[in-house]
């Protein structure tokens, strides 16, 4: 039986339930998985002010603990907010892909470390409904707003899922080979650099503690959680995900409203 060293786990759909909240089944897996030397690590979307309370509950902010935020875009130790690793986007990126958002008919946002910004006057519902969920402020700024330098984390096509849809069906080759596109919702496209995935930063961060990917187990269910289910040794598929996670995971357990996350961990980690 594998002995495994790190567990990487996504948020919204895998570690919570319907309603967005722990239940004490996974609560418990989680610090017993910490408590037998795993690594147990979240890898979100999420910037880290959405997921902090989650790592209190999770007793997640040790000198040794670490978190994967903006679907890979910054790899974070959970004490100090410290970034280990960084794959941002440029003004000028920014700049093309709120273009680009114009021309195709969507809303869009754009986020840093700190907060939620777009250039629509009617923000959408759904970057308010973004900015509540991941308690993320969220600003209305023109393109000139913004200095030369300014840095972005990543930036979301965010609208009713027929318009992300047809917004995904319509990225330009030379948007494609810029950046890297995921899904992580059907109302959501995420643009991130392209040397930015939960994939990538799991295996650097791996590579850091010196952890064969062999040893980690890796748990999601949608879009965006596909480069670390196969970058992991194990990757392990959600009741709930999408059939193309499904098919690229080695197990499949129970959804994220049957704590999924915690039979697997007290099936293959936890198990004496």
């Amino acid at each position: 039986m594998t002995t495994y060293k790190i567990a990487a786990v996504d948020l919204d759909g895998t570690l919570l339930n319907e309603h967005s909240q722990l239940n004490p089944r996974t609560i418990a897996a989680v610090k017993a998985a910490k408590t037998r030397g795993v690594h147990v690590v979240i890898c979100t979307g999420r910037p880290m002010t959405g997921v902090r309370h989650f790592l209190e509950d999770l007793d997640l902010l040790g000198d040794d603990d670490y978190v994967i935020t903006f679907n890979g875009s910054l790899v974070q130790k959970t004490a100090d907010e410290s970034v280990l690793v960084r794959h941002t986007l440029a003004y000028n990126d920014y700049v093309d892909l709120e273009y680009l958002a114009r021309k195709l008919g969507s809303h869009m946002h754009a986020e840093d470390d700190h907060f939620m910004y777009t250039t629509n006057k009617n923000i959408s519902p759904y970057s308010v409904g973004e900015s509540y969920l991941v308690q993320m402020p969220i600003h209305y700024r023109t393109i000139d707003d913004f200095a030369p330098s300014k840095r972005f984390s990543k930036v979301m096509f965010i609208d009713d899922p027929e318009i992300v849809d047809k917004v995904a069906h319509s990225i330009p080759p030379e948007y494609q080979d810029r950046y890297h596109f995921v899904r992580s919702e059907p109302f959501f496209l995420e643009v991130l650099n392209p040397n930015a995935s939960k994939g990538n930063a799991l295996k650097g961060l791996a590579k850091r503690l010196g952890v064969p990917m062999a040893q980690v187990m890796a748990f999601g269910d949608q879009g965006n959680d596909l480069s670390m289910i196969e970058a992991a040794g194990t990757g392990v598929a959600m009741a709930n995900a999408t059939d193309e996670v499904k098919a690229k995971a080695q197990i499949i357990t129970a959804s994220n409203v049957d704590d999924g996350v915690a039979q697997a961990l007290e099936k293959y980690v936890l198990a004496d």
